[in-house]
This record gives structure tokens, C-alpha cells and sequence, in this order.
């Protein structure tokens, strides 16, 4: 069986509304139109994906691991067709992903200097899907934080990131320079193992709000500094690895010469933002 992709677009952005009328004005197409295209894709896979009422929809289980496996497969998908037309113009690209607080501004333009006919673009990854953007072709090369799954990467370590507390700036430990872990063991954590955030600025509302604190590296909370949250080094909890990641298997030159220069202008640094 050959697996829709138009369909399965279809069914992400169902999933992502949870309800037919708003998913179908977003792909512009009549809620009939989805509804059927929907049902033909139950079909074509054997099993129901969705469990309808009469107000909205949920996923099945079967639906939750479509969900979960149709972002690498639609933007796989992506990445082919983008490659073939790069080679149809002649073009050479390079996308960089980072994670938020890793600079890559640098190496850019020291690579963007020695190589002005390399097309170079920028994608912002969040931290669980790290490593999925490199394996499905969104990204050539990465700017990442540990942890992420490390199969079928070669990896250059570039420095660590040092772990603070995010604290509401009235905070009791808030004057603190340097804080113990144990000390926050009766904090409330905003931890995305125990309550999902839709955005780092969610978290970090809830924190000015005084609802709760969180543990996390240094460079993501400069990068998104406000002056009602104030962050502490936590003495005792270890630094987490920054990497530049690539495909195993990608060889090209113009992709090696971006590692060089990274490395070059990064190796021995700490704290990357």
C-alpha cells in the first residue's frame, strides 16, 4: 500500500485542531472534503484513527503513532523534493539547525565568506526533536544540547552549558548568586516530564506569575531574559554537553568545510550563548 501524503497533511492538521471545521478552514478546502479524504485514509490503512463526536475528535491510538510518525515522513518528503530542485537549479544549500542559546551566527558568516555560493538557511529546533531533524533532511547540520538519541550521527563536542534555576524575581533565593539542588526540593518544577508547554514563553509566564520554577541551561535562559525572572547557577547538577551533529552518512564538501570552520571558531568554548 502507497501511503497518501496529500491525506496524511489532511490528518496532521486534523489531529493538531481536534475538529473538522477549523482544520478545513486552515487547508482551505470544504469540511466535507476532509471528512471524506479522512474516512478513505482510514480505509486505505485498516484501522480507525479518530473517535468522533458529535463536537469534536480524538485520536485512536493507532491515530496517536500516525501522528507521532507522519512529521518525519511529510518532512522527508519535503527534503526530497526540495534537493531535487536545488540540483535542478544548480543550487547548493545548507540549512543549520541550533537549539535555543546556541550562536551559530559566526560560523555562518565565516562560512558564508569562503563559500558565497552556498544558499544558507536557519532552523530553531526544539529540544525533542533535535536529532528527527537531522535524520529527516530539514537540517544538514546541528547545533544541539544533550540529551538527543545519538544513532546514526557523527557528533563533535563544542563545549557544555552550565544548569541554572529560573526563579520569579521576588523568589526567596532570588538574591542568591548560587543555589544547591536540595534547596529547591520543595519548589513546584514546570517540568515538560509532568506538565506539557505548548511554548518556552508559557513556561516562563507561569514562572513571572510566581507558579512554579524551572531547571534549565543557561543559554536558554539568557536567551529568553525578562526582567520579572532572575536565573541562579545550581551548583550541583552537571552541565549538559553541546554537539554539532550530522548525518553519518552525508559526505558532501561544502558540508565538512561548515564543520571545520564550527569547530574552529567553537572546540573549548563553554556556555554557547
Amino acid at each position: 500500500m502507497d501511503l497518501d501524503l496529500r491525506k496524511l497533511r489532511y490528518f496532521r492538521v486534523l489531529a493538531e485542531h481536534q475538529h473538522f471545521g477549523r482544520a478545513a478552514q486552515q487547508l482551505l478546502i470544504a469540511q466535507p472534503v476532509l471528512s471524506r479524504q479522512i474516512r478513505s485514509l482510514e480505509r486505505e490503512l485498516g484501522c480507525d484513527l479518530l473517535c468522533r463526536t458529535t463536537r469534536s475528535v480524538s485520536l485512536t491510538p493507532a491515530g496517536e503513532q500516525l501522528f507521532a510518525d507522519s512529521a518525519g515522513v511529510l518532512a522527508a518528503a519535503d527534503t526530497a523534493t526540495r534537493r531535487a530542485h536545488e540540483v535542478a537549479r544548480g543550487v547548493t544549500r545548507l540549512v543549520v539547525g541550533f537549539a535555543a542559546g546556541l550562536r551559530v551566527s559566526g560560523a555562518v558568516r565565516a562560512f558564508g565568506k569562503q563559500h558565497p555560493d552556498v544558499e544558507i538557511a536557519l532552523l530553531h529546533l526544539n529540544w525533542y526533536n533535535q536529532a528527527e531533524a537531522i535524520h529527516d533532511g530539514r537540517v544538514d547540520v546541528g547545533y544541539l544540547r544533550e540529551p538527543f538519541d545519538r544513532d546514526g550521527l557523527s557528533i563533535m563536542p563544542i563545549g557544555t552549558d552550565p544548569m541554572v534555576v529560573c526563579l520569579p524575581a521576588g523568589h526567596r533565593l532570588a538574591r542568591r548568586r548560587r543555589i544547591h539542588a536540595g534547596e529547591l526540593t520543595d519548589e513546584v518544577r514546570l517540568d515538560p516530564s509532568e506538565r506539557r508547554f505548548a511554548t518556552m514563553e508559557e513556561k516562563l509566564e507561569l514562572i513571572a506569575a510566581g507558579e512554579g520554577i524551572a531547571i534549565l541551561p543557561r543559554s536558554v535562559a539568557r536567551y529568553y531574559a525578562r526582567p520579572e525572572i532572575v536565573h541562579r547557577s545550581v551548583v550541583d547538577i552537571e552541565p549538559l554537553a553541546t554537539m554539532l551533529a550530522v548525518a553519518a552518512d552525508r559526505r558532501q564538501r561544502h558540508l565538512r568545510d561548515f564543520l571545520e570552520i564550527a569547530a574552529g571558531s567553537l572546540t573549548g568554548s563553554t556556555g554557547h550563548g
